[in-house]
């Protein structure tokens, strides 16, 4: 009796941990193919819609702590299926040097900063979203643009 318990044992034990850990690793991923489950956790830091771009692309345009800001989605096909997102905003009127600029994206890792003319700055953080990445990882996400956007207005333009 106890070596038919020990054999039904290691019958019994792998199974459960494989069905344990299948169960445990079945996380509902957010992917760029999924602009409106993009969208939901945009409007938790600020106004957002969701519209399309100049190609036909998804795009989502919102504010955050006052700031303007969009984000783009590429790498689609036919208009869906995309693969990565960049975050984007930017400030016209503002002179800001070229040092400046240099310095912040020597400084930062994320957030790179560029002129796109005298008066004209720019930020972005892309991501790739191919393979998806959870709920809680997207907000992490949300929450460095956040802060990137409040130190770049900060650091670089002066504001606030």
């Amino acid at each position: 009796m106890r070596r038919r318990a020990v054999g039904l044992l290691t019958v019994i034990l792998p199974l459960a941990f494989f069905f344990i850990s299948t169960q445990a690793s079945a996380v509902d991923l957010i992917s760029a193919k999924d602009p409106k489950a993009i969208l939901n956790i945009a409007r938790g830091f600020g106004m957002a819609k969701l519209k399309k771009d100049i190609f036909g692309d998804p795009l989502i345009v919102g504010r955050i702590n006052g700031t303007k800001y969009s984000i783009y989605f590429y790498n689609c096909r036919k208009n869906r299926n995309c693969k990565v997102i960049a975050f984007k905003a930017g400030w016209e009127g503002k002179k800001v040097s070229l040092e400046k600029i240099n310095k912040w994206n020597k400084d930062n890792i994320f957030g790179t900063a560029y002129k796109v003319d005298e008066e004209t700055v720019k930020l972005k953080l892309p991501v790739d979203l191919e393979y998806g990445v959870t709920e809680e990882n997207l907000e992490d996400i949300f929450e460095r643009w956040t802060s990137i956007l409040k130190d770049f207005e900060s650091e670089v333009l002066g504001v606030r």
